[in-house]
């Protein structure tokens, strides 16, 4: 909890200290209800670990499923309309702003979410959707839409569909790569 405090209190400007964040911002408070119900759900207690993932929707408007894995420093700006399901993975120090969706493909079992690595940016209104790998050190743009295609670490990747124009500090223009996926 005190790692997504520093986060908010790093990102966010108008966060003036630790006090106004906990009582203040709204994606803290749906990210701290996760982690809470995060080891529950974990433990097979379902019921209440999604119920409070409701209330949390309804205070915040992000919906973050018990079931998802966050690493440490997690920071949500906003958070109105942010969808991340239940098999996503999210590594340390990611950035998602709001109406983001860290989505599924379809209802079958196994792994259905993206996995980010570490210091991840999510840009306003991207869509991730599938069991893809985000590498570390990415940056997602506004609006990007990426579908069953992973992405490599060190780059940046904008547009519909997403395409890499920034890779290992250097101009690029590459089509991502079609993600592995068992059904």
């Amino acid at each position: 909890m005190n790692s997504d405090i520093k986060a908010v209190l790093k990102n966010d400007p108008a966060a003036k200290s630790t006090i106004d964040v906990i009582i203040n911002h709204m994606p803290f408070h749906t990210i701290l209800m996760h982690r809470l119900m995060h080891p529950l759900y974990r433990a097979g207690i379902p019921i209440l670990p999604r119920f409070i993932m409701n209330l949390s929707k309804v205070w915040s408007g992000a919906e973050i499923h018990p079931g998802a894995k966050i690493g440490l420093g997690f920071f949500i700006d906003h958070g109105a309309a942010t969808v991340i399901g239940e098999t996503a993975e999210i590594g340390n120090n990611c950035i998602i702003f709001h109406n983001v969706t860290l989505g599924g493909t379809g209802k079958h079992d196994g792994k259905r979410h993206p996995t980010l690595g570490n210091n991840v940016l999510v840009g306003t209104g991207a869509t991730l959707l599938g069991p893809i790998t985000i590498g570390n050190n990415v940056k997602i743009g506004a609006e990007t839409f990426v579908i069953m295609k992973d992405i490599p670490s060190n780059c940046t990747v904008v547009g519909v569909p997403g395409k890499i124009v920034w890779l290992d500090g250097k101009k690029a223009n590459k089509e991502l790569k079609t993600a592995k996926f068992n059904a």
